[in-house]
């Protein structure tokens, strides 16, 4: 049995299916989490909509906190770390990632960079160690075999790799990044473009982009059933 993660970074709060000025990641992941659903109904869907209720981003506090060897915090530390708990433990139950996360400046949403903010967490999803020889970093989630889902959307066009504004998308390389620091590299992506246009290559670039999160739904249950 699959466990999911699904996330939603959008701010926008409905799905652009449901009417205008809707989030199309929210579309697109949903239709994910739906068409894997229909083909696996015993597996398992958490469900955050951190795009609504985004987590606390990470204060001195908390770096203090989570700095501190686990025996030697305090109460307030373990209660300040405590949402971060949260979000690892849903991440370490999850088998596959899936995130809504659109394009904001060419960047991920803050709401999204305060959850990678808090699943980066030394001790916990990496290690680090002075004295190690090497490298003093390491992931700690390169054995889980876990797999993650990006669904983005974009105003304009031409953000893929050899576009015209290619170097100007900063969502799926930093999420990468991100996972990858922590053990998770097996990352896929679907996006829209012509958000901002909203004409025919907007409605085309969504069929498009729904006809692969299919496709992707598909191959991935395939690949762990």
């Amino acid at each position: 049995m699959t466990r999911i993660l699904h996330l939603d970074a959008s701010a926008r709060p409905h799905s652009s299916s449901e009417g205008a000025f809707g989030s199309h990641t929210r579309r697109l992941s949903a239709r994910f989490v739906q068409h894997w659903s229909a083909l696996h109904p015993q597996d398992t869907v958490i469900y955050r909509d951190i795009g609504r209720h985004p987590p606390a981003p990470v204060s001195g506090e908390w770096i203090h906190a989570a700095f501190t060897p686990p025996g030697q915090r305090l109460p307030w530390m373990h209660e300040i770390l405590g949402e971060s708990d949260r979000l690892i433990g849903e991440l370490l139950e999850a088998d596959l990632i899936v995130a809504g996360v659109p394009m904001y400046n060419f960047n991920v949403p803050a709401q999204f960079k305060a959850w990678i903010d808090n699943i980066v967490r030394v001790g916990v999803t990496f290690g680090f160690d002075r004295k190690r020889d090497g490298e003093p970093y390491w992931p700690m989630l390169a054995e889980s075999g876990k797999t993650a889902v990006v669904l983005s959307s974009r105003g304009d066009f031409g953000y893929d790799k050899g576009g015209r504004n290619a170097h100007m998308n900063h969502v799926e390389g930093s999420i990468a990044s991100a996972l990858s620091y922590i053990g998770i590299t097996d990352l896929h992506s679907v996006a829209v473009e012509y958000d901002e246009f909203s004409d025919e290559r907007l409605a085309a670039s969504i069929a498009s982009a729904e006809a692969k999160v299919e496709a992707l739904a598909g191959q991935l249950s395939s690949c762990r059933a």
